[in-house]
């Protein structure tokens, strides 16, 4: 599957369905994380694109008018980020369990999997699926002869998500995929904090600073009523369903939510989005910077730093209005018309 995984990338490729490009933001600073990671990190600022996205802001602009075409409309729409921990999880290993403990044994994965499979999918037909893919975790490099008998490779592991995908019908498209970091980059803007401004935000996460979260948005001039849906420091992804009518109690008056639980966030933001019809996104080690638990992360994280003179949006790129390259579908939910290549 996985040699079908790739050739399948490599059409995108050649179509120009999907390019890699830089995901590059005037204002971030990403050299906190080369000092605490090393330089091989910045190889993950080459991304896969969209042929109908032209930049890195063009992603930003695009997550924050779904986000706010949801707030306003009250439709579900969940964004779930997929890196290493959650391919490891898709591979049926146990090297999902990293900086949080996310399964208790293989058998405990591959009892949740259908769960797992099921959201998915739910979340590539309304939602956003936002993998780290960058072509040092897709692309197999070819050795011949002896030297490729001698030496041991590792499989590239967003190849194996992208076969993970393939198996259970999944296929990424314009309308359904965006970048891991546009993620973060904008859950961390002032464009994000402004939206939130005086709405409901529900934080399902394990640990919470109601003090801290407050003096994140402030920094932005922004005051949302921070409200606090509890989930379990571990094992979110293989005992959702034995906990989600709590959490999703704890969450029902929200305008939007944010979630901190591993692996376990893509069952736990499609379920709440659907539930309540509204965004829900996995904020991840977002939400460790707004508690104030850095720390819980081992370090800074790509495209959550800034400059001195912060991210700046292009003038006119937030707006009030539906940008005119959206429109309603049959549904009711926005649909980017196609630009031309």
């Amino acid at each position: 599957m996985k040699d079908n995984a790739e050739r399948r990338l490599q059409e995108w490729l050649q179509e120009g369905t999907f390019r890699f490009a830089r995901f590059e933001l005037p204002g971030i600073d990403n050299e906190p994380v080369v000092q605490a990671f090393g330089l091989q990190v910045l190889a993950e600022e080459m991304c896969l694109f969209h042929h109908g996205v032209k930049d890195g802001f063009g992603y930003l602009e695009r997550l924050h008018d779904y986000v706010r075409f949801a707030m306003a409309k009250r439709r579900p729409a969940p964004v779930v980020r997929f890196a290493d921990g959650e391919y490891a999880f898709y591979s049926l290993t146990l090297e999902c369990n990293g900086l949080y403990r996310q399964a208790e044994s293989l058998d405990a994965i591959r009892q949740a999997m259908p769960m797992h499979v099921e959201a998915l999918r739910r979340l590539a037909g309304w939602g956003k699926i936002a993998p780290l893919i960058f072509p040092g975790n897709v692309i197999r490099r070819r050795r011949k002869g002896l030297l490729a008998l001698l030496s041991h490779q590792k499989e590239p592991s967003a190849l194996g998500f992208l076969a993970f995908l393939r198996e259970t019908g999944i296929e990424l498209s314009g309308e359904n995929y965006v970048p891991f970091y546009a993620v973060y980059a904008y859950l961390t803007s002032e464009a994000f904090a402004h939206l939130v401004d005086g709405k409901k935000v529900a934080v399902l996460t394990s640990d919470f600073n109601a003090e801290a979260f407050r003096s994140w948005f402030a920094r932005f001039g922004s005051r949302p009523e921070i409200l606090f849906a509890p989930l379990p420091g571990e094992y979110v992804a293989t005992r959702w369903e034995t906990i989600r009518e709590t959490a999703l109690a704890a969450a029902s008056s929200a305008d939007l939510c944010l979630v901190g639980a591993g692996v376990g966030a893509l069952p736990v933001c499609v379920d709440v989005a659907e539930r309540y019809s509204l965004p829900v996104l996995d904020a991840g080690h977002v939400l460790n910077m707004m508690n104030g638990r850095e720390d819980k992360s081992k370090g800074p994280r790509m495209y959550t730093c800034r400059k001195a003179e912060g991210l700046r949006w292009p003038a006119g790129a937030i707006k009030d209005s539906t940008p005119p390259e959206i429109q309603e579908n049959n549904g009711g939910w926005p649909v980017w018309r196609e630009k031309k290549r």
